[in-house]
């Protein structure tokens, strides 16, 4: 690879986090500030990267553009669209689509609820295999070999209380996953955060994708939360009818 390639994307990675300065783009890349400058004065050129009045550095306007006609371009995402808004509006709660994207999971598309509630998920943003439910129903319906191995592979962290935290575990949760047919993040995430989720299969029966819908605990008992399945099943099916 590259190495002026290589430090470029790794500044793209390093300013995803927030603004920094000269100085901590130039540690981040081992190398003296000239250097990141001139690294940063081309991605700024080109829009990728651009800096104001405290001369910290953010990512551009064009990185957002590419990102957004990229998501576009996903099959599942432009024929979910509409679906995810009509579930939305049907439920009040938050709808997510998320598919899955090496190690984590990545949310491709997201209908915000009418709660004024900050959620740790936004387009774009990964989230780890074992403890969401989109994540969780997409690896439930993944190969046999491929479930052991990510669940093997896995760095268990646990978020709350709730969290699983062991290989077995996971796997005994992706059969109970695989018999009910839709998952559950039970408060494992996030402490007040719990969802149900169903995958999405496409005309050849591969699943990496899954729908699903998010609600604090306040606002919805896990009783009613789980009401909710019918429609959930029912918009998942609506979309893969759509991608055949």
């Amino acid at each position: 690879m590259s190495q002026t390639v290589e430090r470029g994307l790794s500044i793209l990675d390093f300013l995803a986090d927030g603004p920094k300065s000269l100085a901590q783009v130039a540690r981040h890349l081992s190398v003296h500030k000239s250097t990141a400058s001139r690294l940063l004065q081309t991605l700024e050129s080109q829009g990728f990267v651009r800096h104001d009045a405290k001369h910290l550095y953010r990512l551009g306007p064009r990185l957002f553009g590419l990102a957004f006609r990229a998501l576009d371009n996903l099959d599942v995402r432009s024929s979910a669209a509409s679906h995810l808004r009509r579930l939305g509006e049907l439920t009040g709660q938050t709808i997510h689509l998320g598919s899955l994207d090496g190690g984590e999971v990545l949310y491709i598309d997201k209908y915000e609820s009418s709660q004024s509630v900050r959620m740790y998920s936004r387009i774009g943003a990964q989230a780890p295999l074992f403890c969401t439910g989109v994540a969780k129903a997409i690896l439930a319906y993944r190969p046999e070999r491929e479930r052991r191995e990510t669940a093997e592979r896995i760095t268990y962290i646990a978020h709350t209380r709730r969290t699983i935290v062991t290989p077995g575990a996971f796997l005994t949760e992706l059969e109970r996953i695989r018999a009910r047919g839709y998952a559950i993040d039970d408060r494992e995430h996030e402490e007040f955060i719990h969802c149900i989720a169903a995958p999405i299969r496409t005309p050849d029966g591969e699943v990496t994708h899954a729908l699903s819908i998010s609600t604090t605990t306040v606002s919805l008992s896990r009783k009613q939360l789980l009401g909710l399945v019918t429609p959930l099943l029912q918009t998942v099916a609506e979309i893969e009818q759509e991608l055949t």
